[in-house]
């Protein structure tokens, strides 16, 4: 394992930092769980969760889903609603099923907080992973991006909507591995995180174009070996005994309309009302806005000045494609938490998407609270169809000051984005590369000459890196 620059190798400096970053991120956790009990004391009551802003799909999930009744994830369908079996990826469905095992010695009136509370204090552990393997990818600077990641008003607050921290501590993981130049555990555990959730997919492409600029062929090769067979491992079981529950997540994705948090949701009030109604055109304008930003990226890639960093273009793809979504639920902000704080580690901006966060969080659900009588209840983070029937509360917030939520979110991730778009354009203002590094989190491409690169020559090399002795 190389030494960080200033001749601590990154293992024993996580082995120092692990017990503060652990604490914190477990109080912040704790905080999380403290912030949803009004709605747990009231069994997670539809109108209580908008009221107090502390809403979560885990507890509602249990038993529209059928895990109360025994059904089992993708091999046993459920009635009362369009949905025919659990929308997850395969991994999502098999902790949730695990959980219910768990649960089972608990009374009927019991299970459904008890696999609540099971839930939580699972992804909590998850959290604290999360937060030692970003730690361990930052090289020297692990104290500073765990405090971001572990400290964010962000996981405070999403940590326990949904099941989301599953697939970002795998991917997390699986970048830590890279940092430690094991292509193919990193591999495999992206393969997992995948299987997880969707977006993890998305990293495969930064990783080849680093790969390819670098000549970096053996650990590319490794890597989506490693990735493949990480996933076939979790879904071939499953797609040869339960197809028809395994698709259930890609036919769902493909037929959603506009939810929450989507840009569309404001656009539709601004001449853009047909691809509300027209899934297959929001589909493609959704998909096609997000290929020309990845092009973009991937010309970025290949033709900075300097290599970009690894975490940089994960960073900026995720973005790509959450910005022009049809779904951007308020948990989708910890997909971006430990990539976002690797990229750029300065607290400025940071500060400020946060506080973007923050403002769509609480608008989300106080604008709910005010949506007219009979509103169907839908699953608020965008995975549960309409199950509750309502009369409109007093209070909340109008679609007006709503919108202005989700801009402030929006209009923040856009400027961070930009922000590091700078950074890979001129090095000397990226405050990683600035103190001397070069790619902490890129494993084999930390220091590593160009092979193939746009407009530049075959083995120039932009940086000298300190070798271990």
């Amino acid at each position: 394992m190389p030494a960080d620059s200033d001749g601590t190798d990154a293992p024993g400096r996580l082995r120092r930092l692990a017990p503060v970053l652990t604490g914190l991120t477990a109080l912040v956790c704790a905080l999380g769980w403290l912030q949803k009990q009004p709605c747990a004391s009231v069994r997670f009551d539809f109108l209580k969760t908008t009221a107090n802003a502390c809403y979560t799909d885990v507890y509602p999930l249990y038993y529209v889903r059928g895990l109360n009744d025994g059904k089992i994830p993708y091999f046993d369908a459920f009635a009362g609603s369009d949905i025919r079996h659990v929308e997850y990826p395969v991994l999502s469905g098999g902790f949730m099923q695990l959980v219910a095992w768990l649960v089972e010695p608990f009374g009927a009136d019991g299970r459904g907080l008890a696999f609540y509370n099971v839930t939580v204090l699972l992804l909590a552990v998850l959290a604290v992973v999360a937060v030692l393997a970003t730690a361990y990818a930052a090289g020297r600077r692990s104290l500073r991006t765990g405090l971001m990641v572990a400290l964010s008003p962000a996981l405070l607050l999403t940590a326990y909507i949904n099941w989301d921290l599953l697939a970002v501590a795998l991917s997390a993981l699986a970048l830590a591995a890279w940092s430690a130049r094991r292509p193919a555990l990193a591999g495999a555990l992206l393969g997992l995180a995948i299987a997880a959730k969707f977006y993890p997919l998305l990293f495969l492409g930064p990783l080849v174009l680093l790969c390819v600029r670098a000549g970096q062929w053996r650990a590319m090769g490794r890597m989506l070996a490693g990735t493949a067979a990480g996933w076939l491992a979790v879904n071939l079981p499953v797609m040869l005994f339960a197809w028809d529950g395994w698709k259930e997540f890609y036919t769902f994705s493909q037929k959603r309309g506009i939810d929450w948090g989507s840009i569309f949701f404001v656009l539709q009030d601004h001449g853009l009302e047909k691809p509300a109604s027209d899934t297959d055109l929001l589909n493609l304008i959704g998909t096609g806005t997000f290929l020309f930003l990845a092009a973009g990226i991937a010309v970025l890639a290949l033709a900075a000045p300097r290599r970009p960093r690894l975490p940089q273009l994960m960073f900026l793809v995720l973005v790509a494609f959450m910005l022009p979504n049809k779904v951007w639920s308020p948990q989708y902000v910890l997909w971006l938490l430990p990539l976002a704080v690797l990229a750029r580690p300065k607290l400025p901006a940071f500060v400020a998407w946060q506080l973007g966060e923050i403002a769509y969080f609480f608008g989300i659900w106080w604008y709910l609270l005010s949506v007219s009588a009979q509103t169907q209840g839908a699953d608020l983070s965008g995975t549960l169809s309409a199950v509750l029937s309502l009369d409109a509360p007093d209070g909340g917030i109008g679609k007006d000051v709503y919108s202005l939520a989700l801009l402030a979110r929006f209009v923040t991730v856009l400027a961070l984005a930009v922000l590091v778009v700078r950074d890979v354009l001129v090095p000397s203002a990226d405050v990683v590369r600035s103190d001397g590094d070069d790619d902490p989190a890129g494993g084999v491409l930390d220091g590593a000459p160009d092979v193939v690169a746009l407009g530049r020559r075959r083995g120039d090399h932009h940086v000298s890196v300190p070798q271990p002795s």
